[in-house]
């Protein structure tokens, strides 16, 4: 219908359990606001945790930070957009601690959790733990969080050198998490500005850790979110999956956070005051000429009268400016951290086409070697497509084909795993 009311975003989401996992710890939860009334209260929220425990409880703890954070957030209407965030993500952290601590399943258990509202002020960022928001804009991506991990810290304290001794120490170790320790401190960043084209991306450490900066970036600028998704998961999977990996990717499609006119009450109010204005100071005029038309007539009563008007008409007329020159009650409060942290040139390349083939082409020669039963011609066909682009100077198009040829690589991966396990089976 032409009257339904338009989001402004498209988004799309994926979580996967990975190549060497049992279980997936990762949740996720994307709620974009279906009218407009709901988006000028809250706008549209997105969140991804990456639970930590033993059995089941890094799996409770990420579910429980997801839902509890919508479940606060929506729920805080009388607190400003940021506040409600960092509220939200302290009450998961209560409840997370408060399990942790009733059952001995579950001590200790924890998660990340990075959080994404995109409301009328701009793009806001919650933050604990490890996972990550960017955001790509014309070619740049940039991490909008903090990694609250041992390499990040150490490289802030600028007491180590990391491009020295960086390899050296655990990247999976983390400094912060919702749900061991009943306080701890959240990063709010933001609000960001947000311009239509802007892309957002929330993801856990099992992409990030497998696939590049620079890759994702390019991956994400060149597909629409559905296929971004699902190839950054498959390359994370065919690089390893060493871990569960959750992507959501947000595209903004039209000015509906920045820019537009909110329909509330206090844009009548604020022309209510824009009218008000004059006529007090036509009063105002008014009651001092007829001030100085007493005073010549000798009306020694009506001067005073016509005076105390007039000081009176002048402290409204003086009030009425000053709340003119104070800003609405809910205008954008600058209260982030200091992001972005990192910046990164996503311009789609021939040596990036190379390196996200390379990873194909191990997978072929793993094939062979192994004697997997695998189709390669649709891969082959879309490598095709990719070196025909790069040849024409479309370096956006042959990294759409080599996505695709990526995508269905997995696939193929997929259907060999599924056999094997079937073959295992009979054998049993």
């Amino acid at each position: 219908m032409s009257d339904r009311w338009n989001s402004g975003i498209a988004f799309a989401e994926l979580t996967d359990v990975g190549m060497r996992r049992a279980n997936n710890q990762d949740s996720m939860v994307s709620l974009p606001a279906k009218t407009e009334e709901r988006f000028w209260t809250r706008g549209h929220l997105f969140v991804v945790a990456d639970g930590m425990g033993a059995h089941a409880a890094g799996e409770l703890a990420s579910q429980i930070a997801t839902e509890q954070i919508a479940m606060h957030y929506f729920r805080n209407t009388e607190l400003k957009s940021a506040e409600a965030l960092r509220s939200a993500v302290s009450e998961a952290n209560t409840e997370i601690h408060h399990r942790g601590q009733s059952n001995p399943e579950f001590h200790n258990m924890g998660t990340t959790a990075c959080s994404l509202a995109l409301v009328p002020e701009g793009a806001l960022v919650a933050h604990v733990g490890d996972s990550r928001v960017y955001r790509l804009r014309k070619g740049l991506f940039e991490q909008l969080t903090f990694d609250h991990s041992l390499v990040w810290e150490m490289e802030a304290s600028g007491h180590i050198d990391t491009s020295i001794w960086g390899k050296s120490i655990p990247k999976n170790v983390i400094t912060r998490s919702l749900g061991p320790n009943a306080e701890v401190d959240i990063d709010i960043e933001g609000p960001f500005p947000v311009e239509p084209g802007d892309t957002f991306l929330l993801c856990s450490d099992g992409l990030t850790g497998l696939v590049d900066d620079k890759e994702i970036g390019a991956l994400i600028d060149c597909l629409p979110e559905d296929l971004a998704a699902r190839v950054l998961v498959d390359l994370a999977n065919l690089r390893g999956g060493s871990d569960n990996t959750t992507v959501i990717v947000v595209r903004v499609q039209a000015s509906t956070t920045r820019g537009s006119t909110k329909p509330s009450k206090k844009k009548v109010i604020g022309g209510a005051k824009n009218q008000i204005l004059p006529i007090l100071i036509g009063v105002t005029l008014l009651c001092a000429a007829a001030t100085v038309i007493t005073a010549l007539m000798s009306s020694w009563g009506w001067m005073i009268m016509t005076t105390m008007l007039t000081l009176i008409c002048a402290v409204a007329t003086s009030f009425q400016l000053l709340r003119n020159r104070t800003p609405e009650p809910d205008a954008p409060i600058m209260m982030g951290g200091k992001g972005p942290y990192r910046r990164y040139d996503a311009t789609p390349s021939a040596d990036l086409y190379q390196k996200l083939g390379a990873t194909v082409q191990a997978l072929k020669d793993a094939s062979k070697q192994n004697n997997w039963m695998m189709e390669w011609k649709k891969v082959e066909k879309y490598q095709t497509r990719g070196t025909q682009a790069l040849k024409a100077d479309n370096a956006k198009g042959a990294i759409r084909c080599q996505a695709q040829a990526i995508i269905e690589t997995m696939n193929q991966l997929r259907e060999q795993n599924n056999r094997a396990a079937n073959e295992t089976a009979i054998e049993n």
